[in-house]
C-alpha cells in the first residue's frame, strides 16, 4: 500500500469516528454553549480563571460526548444494569462514609472526590429503560411498580445527603421512562392525588433550610438580606432588562455584584439584563430546536429502550431549563439547579455531554435493530 493510499485509509477511519455526530444537535449545543461563554465573561468578571476554566469544562465534555456518541446503544443497554448497580452503591457508601462539605454529605474520596448522585442522573433512564425493554410487549402494573421501586432507591439515598435539586433530576428521568413506557392517565392522576395528599407529611420530614426556602418562594421580602436576597435581586435584574436588554457588559446588577451565583445557577439573571425579553425569548427558542430535535431522534429510534432513553435524556434536558429559570424568576424554590450548556461547572456539563453523546449515538444507529 503506497504512503497516500495508507494516509487515505487513515482519514477514512478518523472521519468514521466522527460521521456519529448529528448536525443539527450539534449545531444547537455549539450556539448554547457559545451564549454561555458570552455571558460569563461578563457574569465572571470577578472570578479570574471562570472563563478559561469553562473553555476546559467544554473541551472535556465534548470529549465525553464523542466518546458516548461511538458506543453503540446495544452496548448501553448491556452495561445499564451495572452501571446502576455500581451507582446505587456508591450512594450507599456515600451514606455510610461520605465526605461533609457545607453541612451535606454528598461526596465520595477514592483518592479524589466523587459526587456519585451525578451518575444516576443517566444511570437511572438507562436502567429503567433496559427494564422495560425486556419486558416490552407484556407491560402489566407490576412491571410499572417495580420501575417505580428502582426508581426511589436511589432518590431516597440522594434525599438522605440531603440535595434536593439533584434528587429531583434524578426522580425527573425515571419518570418520564415510567411515563412513555406506557402509565396510564388514571394511574398518573392517582399519582398526583397521592403526592397532593402526602404534602404534610413530605413538609415534615424536610430540612428547616428547605422549609425556609418554600416560604422564602412564597414571599422572599419577609426576609430581604437573608434567604430572599436571590430571588429579590435576580427577579430585579430580569426585570431591568425590559425588552432589549441594557447590552453587554451593560448589566449593572451583575457588575455591582448584585446577584449572587451569577455564574453558575444565576446566568439566567445576568442573560436577562443584558439581553432583555428578545434576548430571553430568542434563548427559550434554542432550547425548544434542542428539545424538538431530541424529540425527534425519540421518535425515530428503532427499540423501546432507545426510544424510552432519547425521550428521557430530552425531557432531562427540559427539566434543567425549566427548573433553572423558573427557580430564578421566583417561581420555584431555589433547588441549585444549573441552566443546561449555560452555567459554569464541569460535572454537570459533563453529564449534560453524556446524554446527548447518548442522543447522537441512537440517532447514528437508528437503522439498527436490536435483539
Amino acid at each position: 500500500m503506497s504512503a497516500f493510499q495508507e494516509r487515505r485509509s487513515l482519514w477514512r477511519r478518523t472521519r468514521h469516528y466522527f460521521t456519529v455526530f448529528d448536525g443539527p444537535l450539534a449545531i444547537i449545543l455549539f450556539l448554547l454553549l457559545s451564549t454561555g461563554l458570552l455571558t460569563l465573561t461578563s457574569a465572571g468578571m470577578d472570578f479570574p480563571g471562570r472563563v478559561e476554566g469553562q473553555i476546559r469544562n467544554i473541551v472535556l465534555a465534548f470529549l465525553v460526548m464523542w466518546m458516548a456518541a461511538n458506543v453503540p446503544p446495544q452496548t448501553l443497554m448491556r452495561f445499564a444494569v451495572p452501571i446502576y448497580t455500581v451507582g446505587v452503591a456508591l450512594l450507599v457508601a456515600v451514606f455510610m462514609f461520605g465526605i461533609i462539605k457545607k453541612g451535606a454529605r454528598r461526596w465520595l474520596h477514592i483518592g479524589f472526590d466523587i459526587q456519585p448522585s451525578e451518575i444516576m442522573k443517566i444511570a437511572m433512564p438507562l436502567m429503567l429503560a433496559w427494564f422495560f425493554q425486556q419486558r416490552s410487549g407484556m407491560l402489566r402494573w407490576q412491571a410499572f411498580l417495580i420501575a417505580a421501586v428502582l426508581l426511589f432507591i436511589p432518590v431516597g439515598l440522594i434525599m438522605k445527603q440531603p440535595d434536593l435539586g439533584t434528587a429531583l433530576l434524578v426522580l425527573a428521568s425515571g419518570f418520564y421512562v415510567i411515563f412513555l413506557a406506557g402509565l396510564s392517565w388514571k394511574a398518573l392522576a392517582g399519582l398526583v392525588v397521592a403526592v397532593g395528599a402526602s404534602l404534610p407529611v413530605a413538609w415534615s420530614v424536610m430540612h428547616d433550610y428547605q422549609r425556609q426556602r418554600v416560604m422564602t418562594l412564597i414571599d422572599p421580602t419577609s426576609d430581604p438580606l437573608g434567604k430572599g436576597f436571590h430571588i429579590i435581586q435576580s427577579t430585579i435584574a430580569i426585570g431591568s432588562g425590559g425588552l432589549t436588554g441594557k447590552g453587554y457588559h451593560k448589566g449593572t446588577q451583575a457588575y455591582l455584584e448584585f446577584i449572587p451565583e451569577r455564574t453558575t445557577d444565576f446566568i439566567f439573571s445576568v442573560f436577562a439584563e443584558e439581553y432583555g425579553l428578545i434576548g430571553i425569548l430568542v434563548l427559550l427558542f434554542l432550547y425548544l430546536l434542542l428539545i424538538g430535535r431530541g424529540l425527534m431522534i425519540a421518535a425515530n429510534a428503532p427499540t423501546l429502550f432507545t426510544r424510552l432513553l432519547a425521550g428521557a435524556i430530552t425531557m432531562i434536558f427540559f427539566t434543567y431549563a425549566f427548573v433553572n429559570m423558573g427557580m430564578v424568576s421566583g417561581i420555584l424554590p431555589v433547588v441549585g439547579v444549573p441552566l443546561p450548556f449555560m452555567s459554569y461547572g464541569g460535572t454537570a456539563l459533563f453529564t449534560l455531554g453524556l446524554g446527548a453523546g447518548i442522543l447522537m449515538s441512537i440517532q447514528h444507529n437508528r437503522k439498527l435493530v436490536q435483539t
